[in-house]
């Protein structure tokens, strides 16, 4: 239902109940001492009553069926992802070694549940190779655990390029801008 929807139907209930309220008053009044003008007031109130109250669900049922009508897509986020690498540029495998035993509860049965590859641009002069770096996961099948060496350093968090790629960038753009 609009957010407007329901200031008018709270509004419009106020009212109703107001009308009612002027309505008991007036039957009291009018079953103690007759008279003509508050026969006239409260007919015509009656009336009102009616009209608001049908309007009051004409309403509702109009936002019922615009509410069923309407459907709200769930909003998916979309993963920031990065393009690999292309596959022409030679890559270096780096193992980084993993703990024997848990660190947790000392036990030696532990088991790969996979690894974590992090690619990072290298750049020697004239040549370009990207270094994989790679974490492997285990777990210990005594506690559950899992363990796994720390991610490597990078200059910029998050970022590809390591220091010599940096340093070989910010060369070439200091010498740009010198001339």
């Amino acid at each position: 239902m609009p957010p407007g929807c329901a200031l008018q139907n709270s509004s419009t209930d106020a009212l109703i109940g107001r009308l009612k309220l002027e309505i008991e008053k007036l039957r009291r009044e009018f079953y103690g001492t007759r008279s003509e003008r508050k026969a006239r007031l409260f007919d015509q109130l009656e009336m009102q009553l009616e009209d608001l109250e049908a309007d009051a669900t004409e309403d509702e049922l109009a936002a019922e069926i615009a509410a069923r009508a309407t459907s709200v897509v769930a909003f998916q986020r979309k993963r920031p992802g990065r393009q690999p690498f292309p596959d022409h540029l030679p890559r270096e495998r780096i193992v980084v070694a993993a703990p024997e035993s848990c660190a947790c509860c000392g036990s030696s049965k532990l088991v790969k549940p996979g690894e974590d590859v992090t690619e990072t641009l290298e750049v020697i002069p004239r040549q370009w190779k990207v270094i994989q770096t790679v974490r492997e996961r285990f777990s210990c099948r005594a506690c559950e655990t899992i363990t796994q060496p720390p991610a490597p350093f990078h200059v910029i968090p998050r970022g590809h390029a390591d220091r010599t790629c940096w340093r070989w960038c910010c060369s070439r753009s200091m010498a740009s801008t010198s001339r």
